[in-house]
């Protein structure tokens, strides 16, 4: 059995283009929710700023990831987004430490 694989996603968005930004995730996370191994894909942003987001994933493999990334709903924000984020997003993988309880101590 393969690990999840956990991703935290963080996108800064330029001046002025926050709210697409925040309606193109809003648009695509349904999408994002009914992919294959897709476990958790939840949207927030950074307590007291308005452009910078941050995507916390969880995929049941990483070829679940990796065809997430490759299909089609990433290439259509990627299409969206692409003069919208000033820079390109800030990925960090994630290996749980499995203490505590196994629910409340695993993302």
């Amino acid at each position: 059995m393969t690990d999840p694989v956990v991703l935290v996603a963080t996108m800064v968005a330029k001046p002025g283009q926050e709210e697409l930004v925040e309606k193109t995730f809003a648009a695509a996370l349904p999408k994002v929710h009914a992919e294959p191994g897709c476990l958790r894909y939840a949207l927030h942003r950074r307590t007291g700023t308005t452009g910078e987001f941050v995507m916390i994933e969880k995929w049941a493999s990483r070829e679940a990831l990796d065809a997430h990334m490759k299909g089609a709903v990433m290439r259509e924000m990627g299409a969206a987004l692409a003069q919208a984020l000033a820079g390109a997003p800030d990925l960090v993988f994630l290996d749980a430490i499995p203490v505590g309880d196994a629910d409340a101590g695993a993302v």
